[in-house]
């Protein structure tokens, strides 16, 4: 029988997860609900949900802090920073698109995974905006680490090692992180007709030149008509996004729509279409299809990562679109997963890391959603593990 708990306080939760503890029963952690489909299965009767414990704590604009309880819904919490004219700098991709799913996205969730979206190429990840957290260990434990302000630390950062682990190793409750002002404007430069390779090198020459571009992506042919009803000319576009003052973004601009001019040629796209393009970016629209095709996300080095996707069309089939200057790679097969295959050029062209974002249910059973560990890393990573949830109550094989 499926049993689905929703604490109101974390009194509550705690109390749940010290029982579940006491009687060997697993947990599946959810928030909103929209990323069910990330990671491997995890396959329990009981289901845990933070959607009860919501609500925005303290926010202090001048600070640029907020404190918020996990299962606060991400509209929620953009609303209270957009009267501020604030903003999650890193940008969290909304999931709901490419996994099919409704629901709500929770800032819980985000910081769980560890979302990012395209200004992580400039401005950091999530967890590079976490400053503290509150969570329940595996024995039903209430532990804080952290606070409100940045600090240097010693010995095991909490607020970093649970960012990202999906709540594998404790259920968070409370997260403050750091805000930062919206930009008055932004602009994108557009330099179309470049093939991969060539888009690769004009945006490492565009993220080297002093115009401070805070995004930096390739659409290739194959996506670009998903972008803004299809309105960009034909070709690839490679796209380079521009914030700040208006006399400021209009000279950077023009620097660099100058400098992109010697190779291809370019426009400039002003405010409304430049922050509906980021968005869909940011949420990997051409890839919200309906459909269940394996859906990787790849990070590698921005100088490889045209040349994993050239070296995999050469045995699959595959669809792919580029981000980080080209060191994100959405990758979309076509039918296999290919995870062997894409995995070991990966390590061929110098590392990196690939997540198994959306499959269907088959390959999901079959496939390492993240990337394989090596043995140490492996070994210290099942000590943490034991260390927190000593009874594998959390969310048990959902990475692996």
């Amino acid at each position: 029988m499926n049993m689905e708990f929703e604490p109101t306080s974390e009194t509550e939760a705690a109390d749940i997860v010290r029982q579940s503890a006491g009687t060997g029963t697993p947990l599946a952690i959810v928030g909103g609900g929209t990323r069910s489909g990330l990671g491997n299965p995890v396959r329990t009767p009981q289901v845990l949900s933070t959607r009860k414990l919501s609500g925005i704590i303290s926010y202090n604009p001048a600070e640029m802090t907020m404190s918020a309880r996990t299962g606060t819904p991400m509209a929620e919490i953009e609303a209270a920073l957009s009267q501020n004219r604030q903003m999650l700098a890193f940008e969290p991709m909304d999931h709901r698109g490419v996994m099919g799913t409704s629901g709500e996205p929770t800032i819980g969730g985000v910081f769980a995974a560890n979302v990012s979206g395209p200004r992580r190429l400039t401005i950091g990840a999530a967890r590079d905006h976490l400053l503290g957290i509150r969570f329940v260990n595996g024995a039903g434990e209430v532990i804080k680490s952290g606070g409100r302000v940045m600090k240097n630390v010693t010995g095991l950062d909490l607020v970093k090692l649970l960012c990202g682990s999906h709540g594998t190793l404790g259920l968070l409750t409370e997260v403050t992180f750091k805000v930062l002002p919206l930009p008055p404007i932004a602009a994108t430069v557009v330099a179309f007709g470049l093939d991969d390779s060539q888009a690769a090198a004009a945006m490492a020459h565009a993220m080297a030149m002093p115009v401070e571009a805070s995004g930096a992506a390739h659409l290739t042919e194959t996506v670009r008509y998903r972008f803004l009803g299809s309105s960009l000319p034909d070709g690839a576009a490679t796209v380079l996004r521009i914030e700040g003052l208006a006399a400021s973004v209009s000279a950077r601009s023009e620097k660099l729509r100058s400098a992109l001019a010697t190779v291809a040629p370019v426009t400039v796209l002003d405010p409304e279409v430049t922050e509906k393009l980021w968005r869909d970016i940011r949420d990997v629209k051409p890839y919200a299809d309906g459909t269940r095709k394996s859906l990787w996300r790849v990070s590698i080095a921005p100088s490889a990562g045209h040349q994993l996707v050239a070296a995999l069309r050469l045995e699959a089939g595959v669809d792919a679109f580029y981000d980080w200057q080209g060191g994100l790679v959405w990758l979309r097969m076509e039918a296999d997963a290919e995870a062997e295959l894409l995995r070991g050029y990966i390590k061929g062209l110098g590392g990196g890391h690939a997540t198994l974002v959306r499959a269907s249910d088959a390959v999901r059973d079959a496939t390492p959603a993240f990337e394989p560990e090596q043995p140490a890393v492996a070994a210290l990573s099942a000590r943490l593990k034991d260390k927190f949830d000593p009874k594998g109550i959390f969310n048990p094989g959902k990475m692996g």
